[in-house]
């Protein structure tokens, strides 16, 4: 211990090395329920390149594994430490390098939050459109080791789309480049998207060359109340099988309109079993909005409103936004799970899910990213009950293989982390395993990287 410290202060200033056990302990872990934290030996926060490159090095001499954190924000246990480890915060490395109107890329490090970039490439009339629902808080550097998503990804796609290159420390202190800021690049393998969702198993991303699109008009939203999830499932199928473009298409089932209900006292519609929300944004919405109002009442809505202004548009988005957190108030604690199914499999994920509660005696509402068919069940619990948090952790595996099941994936934008190791291996299968810890082995020999996370035994 008192080597490790000793060396990392060689190359870092005295501010930039925490020791203090009762400090230390807040970077423990993420947000994830049911993984399991270590006691890091040290944290630091570096605020440079050859910094962080100085404490891979020292880690790579004294064999000491490195836990690379961002925000917390993330709910798969992807940042918690691992006993005598060294955490490596980038929250301080979070410089706006450029924002080029022409080339239309930022170049940014990895501590900038989502929610600063998002603001100031819109104040020169360009839009960064990955947004989280974190996106107040998580930063670009989590994003990337997660692929994040968000409200915007069923027309503008995830955080993989968006990363054009990037500077990335390697686990022996190396540097290396990857990608481009060119619109176009496919000059060898492509690191870059390797990089994407390793959940900083594979390298530490120090910089990040980001694309971005012309900021588009502001969003119109409608809101469509249906009496069962089955029935907006429907009208989710039919919206985007007759081609339309929507700028999000967000669902929340009753459980979750009633806790936002509870919370925020916003009015919305205490009896409907799902509340489909649907927005465009070109610039003249209205045609768009009449033809998916039309597929809605088809599908069954009991009632189909259009938001009547931005205010009221902004409203209804911040009450989807605010889901997770009214979920949170039901009970002491939640596990929050986001399986991605095929759009024309919704159904069937709802449907199965509300089976699951029923059958654990549990709350779980569902909110979800319907245009992509990506859906986050979230099971409340009280984890002081032992029978009850083994019925909440049975109830999640059961979601899993029930996506599985689906023709989906253990995770549309949360990651793998410790929560969801073992699914990985159940959906990769064997050989493509086999080929998964080839690549971890090529970049990261020593295994110091995250380990315990992603492919890690």
């Amino acid at each position: 211990m008192g080597e490790l410290i000793k060396r990392l202060r060689e190359g870092l200033p005295g501010e930039a090395v925490l020791t203090d056990p009762d400090v230390i302990r807040a970077y423990a872990n993420d947000m994830a329920s049911f993984c399991e934290a270590g006691t890091p030996a040290v944290v630091v926060l570096p605020r440079t390149v050859e910094q962080v490159r100085h404490v891979m090095r020292t880690a790579t001499a004294l064999r000491v594994p490195v836990v690379p954190q961002g925000a917390r924000t993330g709910l798969s246990g992807a940042a918690n430490a691992s006993d005598g480890c060294i955490v490596l915060s980038l929250v301080k490395m979070d410089r706006i390098i450029e924002i080029n109107p022409v080339d239309r890329v930022a170049v940014v490090e990895p501590g900038v939050v989502n929610a600063v970039l998002s603001r100031a490439v819109a104040e020169q009339g360009l839009y960064y459109p990955p947004d989280p629902s974190s996106w107040e808080q998580c930063t670009i550097g989590g994003n990337i080791g997660t692929a994040s998503g968000g409200l915007c990804c069923v027309k503008y796609g995830v955080t993989a789309e968006y990363v054009l290159g990037l500077d990335v420390v390697l686990a022996d202190g190396r540097l290396m480049s990857t990608g481009r800021r060119t619109a176009k690049g496919v000059a060898g393998y492509d690191l870059t998207r390797l990089f994407v969702g390793s959940e900083g198993s594979l390298g530490i991303v120090v910089k990040a060359v980001l694309a971005l699109k012309p900021a588009p008009p502001e969003q119109r939203v409608l809101a469509a109340e249906f009496p069962s999830a089955a029935a907006a499932c429907a009208a989710v199928c039919a919206i985007m099988a007759r081609g339309h473009a929507p700028s999000l298409l967000e669902l929340m089932d009753g459980t979750s309109v009633r806790a936002v209900n509870a919370m925020t006292r916003m009015g919305l519609p205490d009896t409907t079993e799902a509340l489909l929300l649907a927005a465009f944004d070109t610039p003249d919405p209205a045609p768009d909005l009449a033809a998916v109002a039309e597929l809605c009442t088809a599908a069954g809505a009991t009632e189909v409103v259009p938001a009547d202004s931005a205010a009221e548009s902004d409203l209804l988005l911040q009450a989807r936004r605010m889901t997770l957190t009214a979920l949170e108030t039901l009970r002491p604690a939640t596990m929050i799970d986001d399986v991605c199914v095929p759009r024309s499999r919704l159904a069937d994920m709802l449907d199965g899910t509300a089976a699951i509660a029923e059958k654990y005696a549990l709350t779980i509402g569902v909110c979800a990213h319907a245009g992509d068919g990506n859906t986050h069940p979230v099971v409340c619990f009280d984890p002081a009950d032992p029978d009850e948090a083994r019925r909440a952790r049975e109830s999640f595996d059961e979601i899993m293989a029930l996506g599985l099941e689906l023709g989906g994936t253990i995770t549309g934008e949360h990651g793998v982390g410790v929560l969801k190791k073992e699914w990985l291996a159940r959906e990769l299968g064997p050989v493509g395993l086999e080929m998964q810890r080839g690549i971890k082995a090529v970049f990261d020999p020593l295994g110091l990287l995250n380990p315990g996370k992603v492919l890690d035994p």
